[in-house]
């Protein structure tokens, strides 16, 4: 039996498969997480994999953290609780992040639905994106009154500039796969229906390189971009330790929620 619950692990010639397993919306917490880190590090270790594929089942790539849980929602109403405790400790979810970034092997994102908050967090941390119309990209903290996480803060710039990285944190605004494309959010957009072949087509062209060439170009091109995530992770959390007591976090995720704009107070 797979030690895995929520994803699926498997090689096709000298590609590894990671499938999220929780549809539709595959919300993320740190157990999610932290499967998939394991499996990125069996990756490592094994000679055959070069590269792999991450991929989702379901409606969405990952929509990021399930503040519309009902059993929250109960709890809430009863104990006056955290909308973001269905993430369980956020410090313990960026350990598990990191662990990601610090893979050694090429990964291509199959974004073929939306990927949210965390979720756009996860798809940032892949190599490259492969993508479609119908996807949707988005940063959504501001609108929810948080701050981005899951190092969004030092991947995103770095990926899409500075000045798009803002637009997109200060506007928490969702782009299509054709705008995300056009950005450089993602690398190449097709038809839905073709978004894994794409990226498995992707995974499979950088594994017929060498595996120790891989690894070496790899490790230079990344060179401490795990201690740099790490870093804005630990201030990430701080801040958003902070926002998540305040009226207007849990206003934000009820207007989310009831999918209203939100009436923040600034408080």
């Amino acid at each position: 039996m797979s030690k895995f619950t929520d994803i699926g692990v498997e090689k096709v010639g000298h590609v590894g498969i990671i499938e999220i397993r929780r549809p539709p919306l595959n919300f993320f917490d740190i157990s999610l997480i932290n499967q998939i880190a394991d499996a990125l590090e069996e990756f490592d270790s094994d000679i055959e994999v070069r590269a792999s594929v991450l991929a989702a089942q379901g409606k969405a790539f990952c929509a990021g953290a399930n503040f519309s849980d009902p059993a929250r929602q109960e709890k809430e109403a009863r104990e006056q609780s955290d909308p973001a405790d269905s993430l369980g400790q956020i410090s313990h979810l960026y350990i598990q992040a990191v662990r990601i970034f610090r893979n050694k092997k090429p990964i291509v994102a199959a974004v073929h639905g939306a990927a949210i908050g965390g979720g756009l967090g996860l798809a940032v941390s892949a190599d490259f994106r492969v993508t479609c119309p119908e996807a949707r990209f988005a940063a959504n903290f501001t609108k929810l009154g948080f701050h981005p996480g899951f190092g969004l803060t030092v991947t995103l710039p770095e990926l899409v500039g500075k000045n798009n990285a803002e637009l997109i944190f200060y506007t928490s605004r969702r782009l299509t796969g054709e705008e995300a494309t056009k950005m450089g959010l993602a690398n190449v957009c097709v038809p839905q229906d073709q978004v894994r072949a794409e990226a498995m087509k992707l995974a499979q062209e950088i594994a017929e390189c060498s595996p120790l060439g891989l690894l070496s170009t790899r490790a230079t091109m990344r060179a401490g971009l795990a201690d740099r995530v790490m870093a804005a992770t630990t201030h990430e959390l701080a801040e958003q330790t902070r926002l998540r007591a305040t009226e207007d976090f849990k206003e934000g995720v009820k207007a989310t929620e009831e999918r209203r704009v939100a009436n923040f107070k600034g408080r």
